[in-house]
């Protein structure tokens, strides 16, 4: 099946839905059943297709979400009032700087100009540090791209664009640092099934490479088996799984657990991203990284607490 089912009347299917809002099929099917919403019709297939308006909704509450609305407070609301919402938290920004790079940004995405996005994006880049420019330039960048779509002004192909040349930038500049293959620790990055999102795994790669780190990427979803078979053939130090805000909070406890199960434990696993601002209590053997900024106090704690064994 396509992923648009009719050209003319923009009507998406649940995978084409999943791609556009970065929302699980699990967790719309989930809310589908708890809050009434969404509610897609069918093809003659049985199939589920959604209209425009409902994508809309979807990507919007997805931003609110990423931002720390949980979605039970907002998933009721019509568009104009999420749009509202996410125009309150982009007025909070007061750097008058920040918000001109990001109007730069979002000019150059409107005008389609790649080479001059990835050029601007690169030069922050250098003049900010890598590490500086993944904690204070990346997560507003990502907001004002997606405000910027809510409000009309960005469509969904020239989002795309943003997140792709950001990527490069990102991979170009990991990839200035010598590569540590004996490197302490050596970090396996990857996420679970359905979590498509793999600017995350960058951006803690980012984080990670300047500090010394060996830093061994599967790119995202991964079946949790082969995660463990990875991180045991890398001998890896350090398993660091990424989560977004919408990623269902169960299937990931799930997936830990199991993972801590089989594992040896020496090699510690760190769960990191919005999802798990969630998780109301201590996971035994997981350390727990809400945000980017506390990827490089558990490095120095792990690294504080190390003790050598044979093979690792």
């Amino acid at each position: 099946m396509s992923a648009v089912a009719s050209v003319g009347t923009s009507v998406f299917n649940i995978s084409a839905v999943e791609r556009e809002t970065g929302l699980s099929k699990d967790v719309l099917r989930m809310w589908e059943r708890r809050y009434g919403f969404p509610s897609p019709g069918r093809d003659p297939h049985g199939e589920r297709q959604y209209g425009p308006t409902e994508v809309a909704r979807l990507r919007a509450i997805k931003r609110l979400m990423d931002a720390g609305l949980r979605p039970g407070k907002i998933i009721g609301l019509p568009l104009d009032e999420l749009k509202a919402l996410s125009d309150a938290r982009a007025s909070e920004r007061p750097d008058a700087l920040a918000q001109s790079f990001e109007r730069e940004i979002i000019h150059l995405l409107q005008t389609h100009d790649a080479p001059a996005l990835q050029h601007a994006l690169a030069q922050l880049v250098m003049r900010q540090g890598l590490q500086k420019f993944v904690l204070e330039s990346v997560t507003p960048l990502n907001q004002a791209v997606g405000d910027a779509w809510m409000r009309g002004e960005l469509q969904v192909f020239e989002e795309h664009l943003y997140t792709e040349q950001l990527q490069v930038v990102l991979r170009t500049a990991i990839n200035a640092f010598p590569r540590q293959t004996t490197g302490v620790p050596r970090v396996l990055l990857t996420t679970f099934p359905n979590e498509q999102h793999g600017i995350g795994l960058l951006m803690v790669e980012a984080l990670l490479c300047p500090e010394g780190v060996n830093c061994i990427s599967l790119g995202p979803q991964t079946p949790i088996e082969d995660v463990r078979r990875a991180a045991i053939a890398h001998k890896a130090h350090i398993l660091a799984l990424s989560f977004s805000g919408a990623f269902p909070l169960r299937l990931a406890l799930e997936g830990l657990a199991s993972l801590r199960q089989q594992l040896p434990p020496q090699v510690s696993i760190w769960a990191g991203g919005d999802m798990t601002r969630r998780i109301r209590k201590t996971v035994p053997g997981m350390v727990l990284i809400p945000d980017l900024a506390s990827t490089i106090t558990a490095l120095r704690s792990w690294r504080a607490h190390w003790i050598p064994r044979p093979g690792y």
